[in-house]
């Protein structure tokens, strides 16, 4: 009897082939509902409540999402408001990060200690003093109430801060040496080698913004500024008609995060992971 040996090449595609065929099961589990519901939003209105595959598609309730809702007004917002928070944090968690990894000052561990210790605080416990201080200052119901409370987080600060101290300390002597200021620094040496962790930092802070819901909730009274969230659950009391419409805007909803999920995952998981081993 001769026994089979594989090469190194062969051993590697059969290890991807087995892995992939173990994933389809997760991948069919985890697509299922998403598949469901475009089904929904597809099928005529008297094959609601009888099949699971409709008979032919109809794409109508994606025409209605735009033309007889408030939905693309809701995604303009939600737009904003994710688009301009993310900014924020890239800039305000970027130059905190820095001022702890490369500045030299009186307490600065207690206060990095305590910018970690929010993170232990869910933000539940604190949104009824927060709704009543934005409602005292007349902010309900505008862009900056949505914007201005999540213009700087501790997982930003933390997550680039963990990246900076993967950078030889010689490097910010060395600019200060030839009269670097720190904000050049920051602007012409740092951010550039630290693109991975800022682009998944943005990443992070966009899903996070484009999905929030209870916030957004309790801030705003009209469809000027409320996100495509709280737009998508005012559709859930309406009659059986209208469920297709209602399915159709939850697949809209997805878009933007499924895209930027997929697009950006390499980078996300990256980002992530590179100031995870200090060296």
């Amino acid at each position: 009897m001769t026994a089979v040996t594989l090469t190194r090449r062969q051993r590697t595609v059969l290890g991807k082939a087995g892995s992939i065929l173990l994933n389809i099961p997760f991948v069919l589990l985890i697509m299922t509902p998403l598949l469901y519901t475009f089904m929904m939003s597809v099928m005529p209105a008297e094959e609601l409540y009888s099949r699971f595959w409709p008979t032919r598609m109809d794409f109508v309730s994606y025409l209605d999402v735009f033309t007889k809702t408030m939905i693309p007004r809701h995604i303009l917002n939600s737009f904003i408001v994710a688009g301009t928070v993310t900014i924020l944090q890239m800039i305000t968690c970027s130059m905190a990060a820095f001022s702890f990894s490369f500045l030299n000052f009186r307490g600065r561990q207690f206060v990095f200690m305590c910018i970690l210790a929010t993170m232990m605080v869910p933000w539940e416990a604190t949104i009824i003093s927060n709704y009543l201080t934005v409602s005292k200052w007349g902010w309900l119901d505008t862009y900056h109430v949505l914007i201005l409370p999540y213009g700087c987080g501790a997982m930003g600060v933390f997550l680039m801060r963990q990246n900076y101290l993967t950078f030889a300390k010689e490097l910010h002597e060395a600019a200060k040496l030839d009269g670097c200021s720190n904000w050049r620094f920051l602007a012409t040496i740092v951010i550039p080698l630290a693109r991975p962790s800022l682009g998944a930092l943005g990443a992070y802070v966009f899903l996070q913004q484009w999905n929030n819901y209870l916030w957004p909730l309790l801030v705003t009274n009209s469809d000027k500024v409320r996100t495509v969230q709280i737009g998508v659950a005012q559709m859930y009391d309406i009659d059986s008609e209208s469920i297709a419409l209602m399915m159709a805007a939850v697949i809209v909803t997805l878009v933007p995060s499924l895209s930027i999920f997929v697009f950006m995952q390499k980078n996300l998981i990256n980002g992530l992971m590179a100031g995870a081993v200090k060296g």
